[in-house]
């Protein structure tokens, strides 16, 4: 980028004429008012600010939690979906007694008892493409705390439309990246990055492939400092800079990110689910289409009879088996059957046999009967995983 991701200050200057501190919240801002950086004019900038954060799960956390304890005046919340237990690990906002109860309330009572002067706008909804427009419009940045392509395009061709900052984080196992996209008419934005979405199942969810909880604390953290410089035009952005973080080496390092010319004009929003191949279907089955597929109770009437003739392997990883398993299945980690090492193997187990494959969701146990295929050796993904069979067979078995 041109100008190195300097903030332009044209870029978002909300209208401070009228906003004034009260004695609250000059006693709060006080660190920030002693900062020449930012000062009276700067914390009436975030005061006059909004902020669209869509999702509030691991990034969304730390990102609403801090944008509000920084001043920002009015935070919108997109999420849909309700506390589970799983979520307690990483997503700090939230807390045991929300458990069952949706996000956006909790998140939003956490942020009044953290801000009372933060308005909170909530949005109990999926962002589509019918009203990404209207949503965003709205606010004068998003901040993407998503966890799937899908909204991933979506958030950023709504904000292209709409000359929307971006602040864009991602999580992983142990690595994270943030940017900024879309800061002005010069800057990169999402489709720079990834022009194309990686095929369905490619890319394993938080849910298949774990995380680490403090992870999402650190870029969420990252996005919601990016956010209170855009807003109060200070330092120098990620826009044009990818940052990736890996926290198991404890490192970090940049890649450079620049507009491509050739990047087809965004001009309408589309529909992302088709353009990511996803269509409808549930995290970790997005490949399950492409094999042959049983349910858990399909299965368990066979795990109840003559089981002789069948062979059930267990694709997760061993950290997984500790937790919950089916009993009688065999495990085989996905990428021994992916990398070759266990192919002999499961033709052994497998002869004359009709064989079945399992993982937690479906995903994983797909792919590996994709690439069993090359070796000739045919089998019947259980659709759902051990997750479906703890919720629909054996209640005993453990979620995770």
């Amino acid at each position: 980028m041109e100008n190195g991701g300097l903030i332009q200050e044209a870029m978002l200057p909300p209208d401070t004429s009228g906003v004034q501190l009260s004695p609250d919240e000059v006693a709060r801002f006080a660190r920030h008012l002693i900062l020449p950086e930012v000062g009276m004019e700067g914390q009436k900038r975030l005061k006059a600010a909004s902020v669209l954060c869509v999702g509030t799960g691991g990034l969304g956390s730390p990102l609403l939690l801090y944008l509000a304890a920084a001043g920002v005046g009015r935070l919108g919340i997109v999420d849909f979906d309700v506390v589970d237990h799983s979520n307690l690990q990483r997503q700090v906002i939230h807390g045991t007694s929300w458990v069952g109860k949706p996000k956006i309330e909790s998140a939003k009572a956490r942020i009044l008892e953290l801000n009372p002067h933060c308005q909170v706008d909530l949005y109990e909804t999926a962002l589509t493409s019918e009203n990404a427009l209207e949503i965003i419009s709205g606010y004068d940045l998003v901040c993407d705390g998503t966890d799937n392509f899908p909204t991933r395009y979506l958030v950023n061709d709504a904000c292209v439309l709409l000359g929307k900052p971006n602040v864009y984080g991602s999580i992983f196992r142990f690595e994270g990246q943030a940017t900024v996209f879309n800061l002005d008419a010069a800057s990169p934005n999402y489709r720079d990055l990834f022009p194309e979405p990686p095929p369905p199942g490619m890319v394993p969810s938080c849910a298949e492939g774990g995380v680490v909880g403090v992870l999402p604390g650190i870029i969420g953290v990252i996005q919601a400092t990016e956010a209170v410089k855009i807003i109060t035009g200070i330092g120098t952005t990620l826009s044009g800079r990818l940052l990736l973080f890996d926290a198991l080496a404890m490192k970090f390092r940049e890649l450079k990110l620049r507009p491509n010319p050739e990047r087809p004009v965004i001009d309408k929003l589309i529909d992302y689910q088709e353009f990511c191949g996803v269509g409808g279907t549930a995290p970790g089955q997005e490949e399950s289409g492409a094999v042959e597929s049983i349910s858990v109770g399909e299965l368990k009437a066979l795990l109840d009879g003559d089981t002789s003739g069948l062979v059930l392997i267990d694709v997760r990883n061993p950290p997984e088996a500790e937790i919950a398993v089916i009993p009688g299945a065999v495990l085989i980690p996905l990428d021994q059957i992916e990398n070759g090492t266990a192919v002999e193997r499961i033709q052994q187990l497998a002869a004359g046999k009709t064989l079945y494959v399992h993982c937690k969701l479906g995903g994983r146990s797909a792919k590996a009967l994709i690439a069993l295929k090359r070796h000739g050796i045919e089998g019947i993904n259980v659709a759902g995983g051990i997750d479906a069979w703890s919720q629909e067979v054996d209640p005993s078995v453990m979620r995770y």
